[in-house]
């Protein structure tokens, strides 16, 4: 008897990709969308096979086609990046607002971002706030995060630090990088909640922890914000600072969510 579509799920979801490949290569050859997404997915990251973007998109156009909106929404990815295809922003658009009317949350987030900074779209903050809002609402934390921003910056939305500070820590609480920098910011100059220089370093140790050495927000930055924030403490704040930056650590875990 043939291994189901759940067994194959399983054995990618617990990075077994050799058994995996086994499972849904079959199966996407019998014609299942899902087994099609995930064995483009396999092509595309090089799990358990040999990288190979145009193999990838060929499993993510047949799972497509049949109207899976994962694979709508790495479609779109691809065009965005330009990877195998030519870079193309409309064509971006048109997979990801495919796979965001079925709900996927990751294209909401995407197409958010198309309209914020004005891609292939007129910009208008308002429809990227919708979007964002509707994949927030679905836990993607990046578009919490962006959400966030919306908020903090008056975009869209009328200005509004205390709502900001609700998204950012929603993505925070996921583990975000970048959310945790902003909360450090956030609770450092009291902005949106009272000023805490105890939880202010907490965020700023968390970010540092996970943030890259390269970027936009970096984990230089976090770290000089902590020592920053840090010089004005008493040792006893900072030794409590670093508790519940462990504590944190120790009970929400490391892996950061997108």
């Amino acid at each position: 008897m043939g291994k189901t579509l759940e067994e194959g799920i399983a054995a990618f979801n617990r990075g077994d990709y050799k058994a995996a490949f086994g499972i849904l290569g079959p199966l996407a050859e019998e014609g299942s969308a899902e087994a099609q997404n995930r064995l483009g997915q396999m092509y595309y990251g090089g799990h358990g096979v040999q990288q190979d973007y145009a193999a990838a998109i060929r499993c993510y156009r047949k799972a497509a086609e049949q109207g899976h909106p994962d694979a709508q929404n790495n479609i779109g990815l691809m065009f965005y990046s330009g990877i195998v295809v030519e870079q193309d922003f409309a064509e971006a658009i048109r997979w990801y607002r495919m796979a965001a009317e079925q709900g996927s949350a990751y294209a909401q987030n995407n197409l958010g971002h198309m309209y914020k900074n004005g891609q292939e779209v007129p910009q208008d903050y308002e429809e990227a706030v919708r979007w964002y809002r509707k994949a927030a609402d679905q836990g993607v934390a990046f578009a919490q995060f962006s959400l966030g921003g919306m908020y903090y910056n008056g975009l869209g939305v009328p200005q509004d630090y205390a709502e900001a500070e609700k998204w950012y820590r929603k993505a925070s609480e996921q583990g975000f990088g970048n959310a945790q920098a902003v909360l450090g910011v956030m609770y450092s100059s009291g902005k949106g909640v009272p000023k805490d220089d105890v939880l202010a370093y907490m965020w700023f140790q968390l970010a540092a922890a996970r943030l890259p050495a390269k970027g936009q927000v970096t984990r230089d930055k976090a770290i000089a914000n902590r020592d920053l924030v840090a010089s004005r403490m008493t040792p006893d704040q900072v030794a409590e600072a670093e508790r519940l930056a462990k504590e944190w650590t120790s009970t929400k875990g490391t892996a950061e969510k997108m």
